[in-house]
């Protein structure tokens, strides 16, 4: 009994120097925090999961989409299922959940497509590497493991992708199918024919360019999704001035961002007092004659339009409109600066010395109606790749989610427009993928055999959940269609429209190499990350102290 007190004595001794050993890092009293180890990775795992689980339901041909509703303003609602859209409107405060909205808006911002795929995948790898953690396997011996599985995934990838760039029939055939296959999955599906060939014919008349400056979406509520169409020129959502030409043939152009308001007394901010009506008068004809001369000015460049960012005043307009120049007044700032681009003008703030200011040049500038609205076409601009696309549908969130559908295809084909190499969609190569990182598998000794087993299931869940988000039976699809790329039948994937396997060639499911490589890479990069992380720290915030 005595052995047992003087044991019991010593390890309280212990436990007290530990206790003022151990120093204090964290003002806990102020809010910081840390956590580590099991607790930290779990908390990781978790919130990233969360993040793929929210999205995971609008991947595919057949995803649900989701209402996003601002909690400020009740008034303010979107229907999208386009992954990013999604997660940029979440704020979540867990910090591995942070680094899957970054990427896929990292997706969005360099590809266009594969913003809902590239979240869902990392999910699906991290859930993979929970169940691998749980069996005392080392984070760096998975990721080691994933690391081989990647490159070989990514080089069966680039192996089964085809380039048809120097036969301009089939180019065009393959970026037919890629917008079809983009579009299948977002709300313009049911006119996905129409659509496809609208996005194929403004990125090729860009010639190879990315910058989707050049082609303009305008949205007009009313008809239907069908009625969109794609025109040849730049459409301004503006009105000609009263009294003057509403056609106009060979029109030099000047864009400008100038105030033409000073008709008015504004004597910038100035207090002025008058003895007499008199006096008023004075001062008003003395800013007439400046404004005159500012007209004067403008006109001695020799437009035949004058286009404002700011309004044009009744006096100056009075003055344009005697001159024969055509003034249109208060063009936003995007449209101005597209609208400089694609005829070739620059925009400018100061006219006071003749041929400071460069001109742009249009065939011909007319008002047309589109629904019940008024609009300016310029038609023949300088930069023959300028376009316009028309979207018209039954209400503003239809039209808002089309622009968006549109936006990513037009996105994902200027980027193919430049490596054009393309590859089998509907699952297909996922499968392909998975099953070569499966044979490496069987050739890798030790237990980074089992982390890249768990790369190749990671992969097939993504064929496996737009199987169970069409409502078909993933478990007996998937099996199917590895026993088909088992036995060579490479090109089999997953069929939607009647819930079976087929061959994708025959279906001309096509989507874009970069966009699909550049998925598997973000998602394993992203799920590398947060799998290293063994601590937490929350930092305190910063104290106001008063001087």
């Amino acid at each position: 009994r005595h052995g047992k007190t003087e044991e019991s004595a010593v390890c309280n001794t212990i436990a007290n120097m530990a206790q003022r050993v151990t120093p204090k890092l964290f003002a806990e009293e102020r809010g910081a925090r840390e956590e580590k180890g099991q607790n930290a990775r779990l908390a990781s795992f978790v919130g990233a999961m969360a993040i793929a689980d929210l999205v995971k339901t609008t991947l595919g041909p057949k995803g649900m989409d989701k209402i996003l509703q601002s909690a400020s303003d009740a008034k303010k609602v979107l229907v999208t299922n386009d992954g990013a859209t999604i997660l940029k409107s979440i704020a979540p405060e867990n910090a591995a959940a942070k680094i899957l909205i970054d990427t896929s808006k990292t997706q969005d911002s360099v590809i266009g497509d594969g913003t809902t795929s590239v979240a869902v995948l990392a999910g699906e790898l991290l859930r993979e590497a929970e169940r691998l953690v749980d069996k005392k396997i080392h984070p760096q011996t998975i990721i080691a493991g994933w690391r081989k599985a990647v490159r070989t995934a990514r080089e069966t990838l680039e192996g089964s992708a085809k380039d048809h760039k120097n036969d301009p029939e089939m180019f065009r055939k393959d970026l037919i199918n890629i917008a079809r296959t983009t579009i299948s999955s977002k709300i313009l599906s049911q006119h996905k024919e129409l659509f496809a060939k609208m996005a194929v014919d403004a990125v090729l008349r860009l010639k190879g360019s990315t910058d989707l400056e050049h082609i303009h979406i305008i949205k007009k509520k009313g008809g239907s999704m069908k009625d969109s169409y794609l025109d040849e020129g730049f459409i301004l959502e503006k009105s000609i001035g009263i009294g003057q030409k509403k056609r106009l043939e060979n029109a030099k152009i000047l864009v400008a961002n100038t105030p033409m308001d000073t008709d008015k007394i504004k004597i910038f901010g100035a207090r002025v007092r008058a003895g007499s009506m008199a006096s008023v008068a004075e001062i008003e004809a003395e800013e007439k004659k400046k404004m005159k001369t500012k007209v004067e000015n403008i006109l001695q460049h020799g437009p035949t339009c004058f286009i404002n960012r700011q309004l044009i005043y009744n006096y100056p307009e009075q003055l344009f409109t005697e001159k024969g120049v055509v003034a249109i007044e208060h063009a936003d700032f995007v449209g101005v600066e597209r609208l400089a681009l694609v005829t070739g003008a620059e925009i400018a703030s100061t006219f006071d010395q003749k041929g400071s200011v460069k001109l742009g040049h249009c065939k011909l500038i007319e008002e047309i109606v589109i629904g019940e609205d008024k609009v300016i076409h310029f038609s023949g601009v300088a930069k023959g790749e300028a376009c316009t696309v028309v979207l018209r549908g039954a209400n503003q969130q239809i039209l808002d989610e089309a622009e968006r559908s549109l936006h990513d295809a037009l996105c994902v084909l200027s980027q193919t427009v430049n490596n054009s190499k393309t590859v089998l969609g509907g699952g297909c190569s996922e499968m392909l993928m998975a099953h070569a990182v499966d044979e490496l598998a069987r050739k890798t000794p030790g237990k980074e055999s089992l982390a890249i087993e768990a790369f190749a299931r990671a992969l097939r869940q993504l064929p496996t959940i737009i199987a169970d988000n069409g409502g078909h039976d993933s478990s007996d699809l998937i099996p199917k269609l590895r026993a088909c790329h088992h036995n060579g039948e490479s090109t089999m994937g997953l069929d939607m429209d009647k819930g079976t396997i087929g061959d994708m060639v025959k279906l001309r499911i096509v989507e874009s190499f970069k966009c699909k490589s550049q998925v598997v890479i973000s998602a394993h990069e992203a799920a590398e990350m947060i799998l290293r992380v063994d601590e937490i720290i929350t930092c305190a915030p910063r104290q106001r102290t008063r001087r």
